[in-house]
């Protein structure tokens, strides 16, 4: 190994390690805070030594809140993810799930796989993917040509979408006379709540070999970024590459938003933050957004279990109140590329 390849080694172990021990401390602060909150001291000794702790707190522990905090961890990276890779590839940094409207469309075939009754893996999880891969071959479709890589073309169609997808959304919850409707007007909201360890471990199990996928892709992300002719020239398959990237990153979208709903702008919140601090290698920007990300929708689901004065809010509404302000920030920022 050089000594460049090493000092980039290094420099990722270091990074890991960090947003290693933030993401650790985010989820014991998201375990023992909420509508009822325990001592630190006390959750470390349900996880560590079940039989010596208070059995209310342990069962409310590993039922409840460490599955909650592993699958909002999860969903954190995944987006997260998604929209680093989002921004990379179409060059456009305002790209994101949300916003480019495929976790609408993700939404709409999860919301038809629920009133068909399917099972929520895979019956769900599979109209979710069918659903953002939709999407995205409409945005594409839509953005195509010399302007696909205009912050303009791609905004409008992302609204274009939202919108369609929100008004297909709002018909099937119409016609439907279901009990299940008000789970799912929640859940459109992000939803954080209805969750239990064998979901987090499918959901593990879907989104794992993903972000291990879009980790061994990350130097590829960094000669598109200098453009497709010399990504190109320098031994880049543009078409495998962006196939199988966009492809992974919307089966990660459509598994997250399959098991807790529409969660808006953490893909562009965490990539621009950590864009901002450690620069823009993705060798170090995808381990980055994968445990920063996971942290961040820890924290932000803490906020949505602990500010109302009784029960909760969607966890969406969070991530809104966050990252729409900085949407409009980037959006008229005149240096924007």
């Amino acid at each position: 190994m050089t000594k460049t390849g090493a000092s980039l080694m290094s420099r990722i172990c270091l990074l890991s390690l960090l947003l290693s021990a933030l993401l650790v401390c985010a989820g014991i602060l998201g375990m023992a805070r909420g509508s009822s909150e325990w001592e630190i001291g006390a959750i470390l000794k349900s996880l560590v030594r079940m039989d010596a702790a208070d059995p209310v707190l342990t069962g409310i522990i590993w039922q409840i809140r460490l599955p909650r905090v592993l699958l909002a961890a999860l969903v954190g990276a995944s987006l997260s993810a998604g929209g680093l890779v989002f921004q990379a590839l179409l060059r456009n940094p305002l790209a994101e799930p949300y916003i480019l409207g495929i976790s609408g469309g993700a939404a709409v075939g999860a919301i038809i796989g629920i009133l068909l009754g399917l099972a929520p893996f895979p019956g769900v999880s599979i109209a979710a993917f069918a659903g953002s891969g939709a999407a995205l071959l409409l945005i594409l479709f839509m953005a195509t040509g010399k302007t696909i890589l205009k912050n303009e073309s791609l905004l409008l169609s992302g609204v274009m979408l939202n919108a369609f997808c929100s008004a297909i959304i709002m018909f099937l919850i119409a016609i439907t006379q279901d009990a299940k409707i008000h789970n799912i007007m929640f859940w459109l909201m992000g939803d954080l709540s209805m969750v239990g360890l064998k979901q987090v471990v499918i959901l593990a199990a879907l989104v794992i070999p993903c972000f291990v996928v879009v980790f061994r892709y990350a130097n590829i992300l960094n000669l598109i970024l200098l453009g497709r002719e010399m990504a190109q020239t320098m031994g880049v398959n543009m078409r495998v590459a962006g196939a199988v990237l966009l492809g992974v990153t919307s089966f990660m979208v459509s598994a997250t938003v399959s098991q807790c709903g529409l969660l808006g702008f953490v893909g562009l919140v965490v990539p621009h933050f950590f864009r901002r601090l450690i620069g823009a290698d993705h060798r170090l920007l995808v381990p980055a957004c994968l445990l920063g990300g996971g942290a961040y929708m820890v924290l932000c689901d803490m906020l949505a279990r602990a500010l109302p004065a009784q029960g909760e809010m969607p966890v969406g509404v969070i991530t809104a109140i966050i990252g729409a302000p900085l949407f409009i920030y980037l959006l008229k920022r005149p240096d924007k590329k």
